[in-house]
């Protein structure tokens, strides 16, 4: 393969995969807690190009990584819709383990447990599960203490987490702590909002700007391998003619 084709061929490579990136931001644009992927783009060097003149540096996707930038916090009247102001993140007890997440969209279960919409526990301080009582109001203050009536049913365990690099998501909305070093610590400067939720920070608008730009980048970059193909095909025409 020529080194022109070889380049195009990698750079349609690292924008499928942009698409797919891009893709599933767009799907979650209106997923509450949601934080975007986005890529780190590098450019691999074949070690033969280093020995020689020889054109062989390619465009690849590096790795990918998750934006934890907060998004907008906006107002939805339910009782047990809670956001965070901050770093921080909800405890919830998942299938296998302790989950983190931003998305306070949460409900009261038949016995009497505060989970996510995914039916998943959401643990409180020095306890595995908050247990309320449906049938009271409920009052949620910025510190994550709950109160029913008055009395204190418990607190929200908020983590915060000084290492994000050590969490890796998990599922659409979660995030799983992947290092054994990282450990989380009780958040200090995240701020609890009774009815708001916070919504994706991978915005529609954003999403489908970047969608059409990388469709340009990819229709360029098949031109250019149709190029290389036809001067491929001119070359061993003319080489047959002599």
């Amino acid at each position: 393969m020529d080194s022109i084709t070889a380049i195009a061929a990698s750079g349609l490579r690292s924008r499928m995969e942009s698409l797919e990136l891009l893709a599933n931001n767009i799907a979650n644009a209106t997923t509450g807690g949601y934080k975007a992927d986005r890529e780190f783009y590098s450019l691999y060097v074949a070690p033969e190009s280093q020995e020689s003149d020889t054109l062989g540096t390619m465009p690849v996707i590096e790795r990918h990584y998750t934006d934890l930038s907060q998004g907008v916090i906006t107002s939805t009247g339910n009782p047990l819709d809670v956001a965070l102001s901050g770093q921080g993140f909800f405890s919830v007890t998942g299938p296998n383990g302790t989950l983190y997440t931003r998305n306070g969209s949460f409900r009261v279960a038949a016995d009497g447990k505060l989970v996510t919409a995914d039916g998943y526990a959401v643990q409180g301080v020095g306890a595995p599960n908050l247990t309320l009582d449906a049938s009271r109001p409920v009052d949620i203050a910025s510190d994550g203490t709950i109160q029913q009536q008055g009395a204190v049913v418990g607190q929200l365990a908020i983590s915060e987490i000084s290492n994000t690099g050590g969490l890796n998501k998990q599922g659409g909305n979660y995030f799983r702590i992947t290092d054994p070093t990282v450990k989380p610590a009780a958040a200090a400067a995240t701020t609890v909002e009774q009815r708001k939720l916070e919504t994706s920070n991978s915005g529609g608008t954003e999403g489908a700007v970047r969608l059409v730009s990388v469709m340009r980048q990819f229709e360029m970059l098949q031109k250019a391998v149709a190029l290389g193909v036809e001067m491929n095909r001119r070359a061993v025409e003319e080489v047959a003619k002599i």
